[in-house]
């Protein structure tokens, strides 16, 4: 049986107060739009009180606190049914009027059995939502669908995949679970998918050197491929070389956050050396884009969450962490030699097979050391890309990147 808390004068003046609160504001919003509203400050605090007091007459199963919601459900029903007959007083959002005299009613029992904060914030939220509809409207209307479509996969990514996998076996040859690969496909996800919306939404318009900040916080390779097309009509400008380091220096620094994660002892040993290749990149950045014309002409990328894109992510790591327990048996030299292979792949999924305990037959210093092959390994990929896909106008760039890439393995070395 339930136990209700017992009620004071304090509970019911949170009651009167979040009520008065809510029905001020929604009064003040539609004082010009529906003159003849029903609800508002004097019949939100009852409609409240009359849902606290129905809620403690019968609080084991809420019977009477039901039949007071049946009520106002019919009354809601009949005024939406009203308004929709009624041609004349065609109001935005018929809707909202019935909803919220219902969260009204529903408000008297959260005020008088619920923590303060989940009160104060169902009701706080109700206001926000009330005051933002325009702002939220003008919004809806300029993201589009596909953005939509993306939020849900983001959302079945963490909600409802990442769930069933809790508690699976560890998967045959290797020493991870099912839950932990998730886990990490959701971690690199949630950093792409930020930047991404950062450059969709927050600086749509940037010039190039903050786009390809942004774009290399979720593929750095990704970036310098675009930059270096770019170049094939402009040249290899300023711009574009400040462009392709700034999304190194990025990679390393996701790398870092990675790391941090899901193992701070590996992170710890990765510190150092990865702020000091990150600031040697954003340095050259820095020194190239000054010399660079102001430009706002910015390069799309294409949005990286998408389902088919996290499996094949989850694939590679499972595969990687398979080849890593066989390399395992070759000790040092076989981590070696597969962040070198692994690396003009994706650093990604071996960087979170290592700090996830992928092969627990080497040390730490050790998995470090890999992971910074593993980062030159794809620097060198990247000048590769850099030179072929600006039709051999990449020099420059090309010869930076594979100098962060010769200072990558010096580091690995020296951090082992």
């Amino acid at each position: 049986m339930p136990v209700v808390p017992e009620v004071g004068a304090e509970r019911f003046a949170l009651l009167l107060g979040l009520s008065l609160f809510f029905g001020f504001a929604f009064e003040g919003f539609y004082l010009d739009e529906l003159p003849r509203r029903p609800g508002g400050v004097r019949t939100f605090p009852l409609l409240a009180l009359a849902g606290g007091g129905l809620y403690l007459l019968e609080p084991h199963y809420g019977a009477a606190f039901i039949a007071g919601l049946l009520v106002i459900g019919s009354w809601i029903y009949a005024y939406i049914r009203r308004q929709s007959k009624d041609a004349a007083d065609k109001v935005e959002g018929p809707f909202i009027v019935p909803a919220c005299n219902m969260l009204a009613y529903v408000l008297g029992a959260l005020a008088l059995t619920q923590p303060l904060w989940l009160c104060v914030t169902v009701a706080v939220a109700a206001v926000l939502l009330l005051g933002g509809r325009r702002t939220l409207h003008d919004w809806a209307a300029r993201v589009p669908a596909q953005e939509i479509v993306t939020a849900g996969e983001f959302l079945i990514l963490v909600g409802v995949i990442l769930p069933l996998l809790y508690g699976r076996p560890t998967i045959p040859y290797t020493h991870i679970t099912p839950f932990a690969v998730w886990l990490a496909v959701i971690a690199v996800s949630s950093i792409s998918y930020a930047s991404y919306l950062l450059q969709r939404f927050v600086f749509p318009n940037s010039g190039t050197l903050i786009t390809s900040i942004l774009g290399g916080l979720y593929s750095s390779t990704a970036t310098t491929v675009v930059l270096a097309r770019r170049s094939v009509e402009e040249g290899m400008t300023p711009e574009l070389e400040a462009g392709i380091v700034a999304a190194t220096a990025m990679m390393y620094l996701r790398v870092l956050v990675v790391c941090a994660i899901f193992n701070l002892v590996l992170a710890r040993l990765l510190v150092l050396p990865i702020l000091l290749l990150a600031a040697i990149a954003g340095g050259i950045a820095a020194i190239r884009s000054r010399s660079a014309s102001t430009s706002k002409a910015s390069h799309a990328f294409s949005n990286p969450l998408q389902l088919s894109t996290a499996f094949i992510f989850a694939l590679l790591f499972v595969a990687i962490s398979v080849l890593a327990t066989f390399a395992e048996s070759r000790g040092r030299a076989g981590i070696y030699e597969l962040a070198g292979i692994v690396g003009v792949i994706d650093v990604d999924p071996f960087v979170l097979s290592l700090a996830q305990g992928g092969a627990p037959g080497i040390d730490t210093a050790t998995a470090a050391s890999a992971i910074l092959v593993a980062t030159s390994s794809n620097n060198l990929l990247k000048a590769i890309y850099a030179f072929v896909f600006s039709h051999r106008r990449g020099g420059v760039p090309a010869i930076i990147l594979i100098s962060l890439a010769a200072l990558g393995a010096i580091a690995a070395l020296l951090v082992h």
